[in-house]
């Protein structure tokens, strides 16, 4: 069965013969039939258009040119609103209203680069309203952020953006200046991402900061930034920031199509777009990368990567992101090629570590006690004869409460997290030791575990979950729940590909040209000349 929207239908109207003789007729009439399904087709698309579209917003009327009439418009919208500037002044008999945000603008800025020369501005005999805006527009603002308004929603959105928006009697549009003056926390090293060499400059809140950051490393006239406003409440500024030469076209259409999706009220953070970005919502990974370096950023756009800023938050996004950049840093292209495959090798063994060995030992001491060595075997039963819970149901419960004090630590203020975490974590693991509760060898191997997951920072939500899973399914299933459970594990990253490119790129498809750079370092001699982009990994397909 063939099924045809109205758009359709209306096409193949219009394209029917009959329909072109009596639309071309003479007279231009149409027969009664044609002209019924015609209007019928009509109305039935203008009112599915309607039901679609969103409810536009009372602020999106036009200006006009009675200012009184504009200023019941704005005033109303912004009634109760403490932070609102309004001052009216009069010239040469024709009044004039400048609009403003308290907290988001510098008020001696707006001083200096329009009321001074406002009161001393004349104007000759006879002066229109034209002639007022003309004045001010090419004469009195000197700055170079000047927009005309031409109704009430951009009003409003330049005025909570931090512009100085200028009316006048007798016109229809306005003036928007740009005199920025808000808050915001100084630049510093960023605090999830802790490097021995290399720039201290992390991102911060606002995102015209960000951008600058960035522009002050790459200067170059491809590198480009695409705003968007998301947000239906907060408007929210989200930039998308590429190499035009260096990405892939596909991609962006991609990147737009789906930021222009997002259907939110409020957007706050990062982290409420990246699920619109991510491939999989089943996967236990994230495929979409964050990073509060704009040093980071900047080597990953020049890879083909695609960044997005949002206005609010220091931690930009990275798409598309491969599993092994997880255990890549600064600083291992700071540092000599053999340290920094060292380095790399013990993020590899301890994310391992982290995941796999309390589900080990409890599989190990649950099913196959004879792979302990004999001396280690009667030290582990010693201490596990006193304790009245089964190995699985101990390590659950001791990692339980080590996620508690982590969570804890992490919550406190700062001189009160640490002193919280190390305490608590001494006094509760002696006093369950020495109270029986627990084992000494199961104290060891969460400690362990527990250091281990901080090797690797951007993996630790993914792996805390898995090394419970892996904890259970060694207790039931012994070894073979453990290698089962990896096989899955492996399918569940394989299966990844989010905008074109595996996300186990280049181990899986296996390229070893691009493995100079996963497994170990190689020199800058050598890193140079590859010229590396995402599109030209093996198995990606976003050309």
């Amino acid at each position: 069965m063939v099924t045809m929207n109205i758009d359709n239908v209306c096409e193949l109207f219009s394209g029917h013969e009959m329909y072109k003789f009596q639309k071309c007729s003479t007279e231009g009439y149409e027969t009664s039939m044609f002209r019924f399904f015609k209007d019928k087709l009509q109305y039935m698309k203008a009112e599915r258009q309607v039901s679609r579209s969103p409810e536009l917003p009372e602020t999106s009327s036009k200006l006009t040119e009675n200012l009184n009439d504009n200023l019941i418009t704005i005033m109303e919208k912004y009634r109760n609103s403490s932070d609102f500037l309004k001052r009216e002044i009069l010239l040469d008999g024709h009044s004039v209203a400048i609009l403003a945000d308290e907290g988001m603008i510098d008020l001696q800025t707006m001083i200096e680069m329009i009321f001074e020369p406002l009161q001393q501005a004349k104007f000759s005999s006879q002066t229109t309203p034209t002639d007022i805006y003309n004045y001010i527009e090419q004469k009195i603002i000197i700055g170079i952020d000047v927009t005309d308004v031409y109704d009430c929603e951009s009003v409003f959105s330049f005025i909570m953006s931090g512009f100085v928006v200028i009316l006048i009697d007798g016109l229809c549009k306005g003036i928007a200046v740009g005199v920025q003056g808000f808050q915001f926390r100084s630049i510093s090293e960023p605090s999830s991402e802790i490097n021995l060499r290399g720039s201290r400059e992390g991102f911060t809140e606002p995102i015209r900061i960000n951008l600058t950051m960035i522009r002050r490393r790459i200067k170059s006239p491809d590198m480009k930034f695409e705003l968007f406003k998301i947000g239906k409440v907060s408007n929210t500024d989200v930039c998308m920031v590429y190499m035009n030469s260096k990405v892939s076209d596909k991609l962006l259409r991609e990147i737009r199509h789906k930021l222009r999706n997002i259907d939110m009220d409020i957007i706050l953070e990062s982290g409420y777009i990246q699920p619109f970005l991510q491939g999989s919502p089943w996967s236990f990974f994230s495929d979409v990368g964050t990073t509060e370096r704009p040093d980071t950023l900047c080597a990953k756009i020049c890879e083909g990567r695609v960044g997005i800023l949002v206005d609010g938050t220091p931690f930009a996004l990275i798409v598309p992101y491969l599993f092994n950049e997880n255990f890549q840093s600064i600083d291992d292209y700071c540092h000599k090629p053999y340290f920094a495959t060292f380095i790399r090798w013990i993020k590899y063994i301890s994310f391992f570590t982290t995941i796999l060995l309390p589900g080990v030992y409890v599989a190990v001491g649950t099913f196959h006690p004879e792979l302990f060595p004999h001396a280690l075997l009667f030290n582990i039963a010693a201490a596990e004869e006193t304790t009245p819970l089964p190995l699985v149901l101990e390590a659950l419960v001791i990692h339980f409460i080590y996620e508690i004090m982590h969570e804890a630590g992490l919550r406190l203020p700062r001189p009160v997290g640490h002193a919280v975490s190390i305490v608590g974590g001494l006094v509760i693991g002696d006093a369950a030791v020495t109270a029986g509760l627990i084992g000494a060898p199961m104290v060891m191997v969460v400690a362990l575990t527990a250091i281990s997951s901080f090797v690797v920072p951007s993996l630790y939500e993914s792996v805390s979950i898995l090394r419970f899973g892996f904890i259970i399914i060694g207790g039931i299933s012994g070894l073979y729940g453990i290698t089962l459970g990896l096989a899955f594990l492996s399918v569940n990253l394989s299966k990844l590909n989010n905008f074109g490119a595996p996300y186990l790129a280049p181990l899986s498809p296996f390229s070893l040209k691009a493995m100079k750079d996963v497994l170990i370092r190689a020199g800058w001699n050598r890193l140079s000349k590859s010229n590396a982009k995402i599109q030209d990994f093996k198995g990606v397909d976003i050309d």
